[in-house]
């Protein structure tokens, strides 16, 4: 169990940090949002943090109950 709140404390920080350097103005719930959709794509962390990415998320998050 600890060993589980060690990696998720690590995650946030490192996203943290990442964030701040890229100087990005989304929140970091955002960030996290984009990298959980990203995670086994291969692209770089600064094309899938650009806004663009932003329309993508909002599309596949979107639950369609009819046709």
């Amino acid at each position: 169990m600890k060993t589980q709140i060690w990696i998720a404390v690590s995650v946030y920080v490192l996203v943290a940090i990442a964030r701040k350097r890229l100087g990005l103005e989304a929140s970091l719930y955002q960030t996290l949002q984009i990298l959980s959709v990203t995670l086994f794509e291969k692209t770089l962390l600064s094309c899938a943090l650009q806004a663009s990415m932003w329309a993508r998320i909002r599309e596949t998050s979107r639950l369609i109950l009819f046709d």
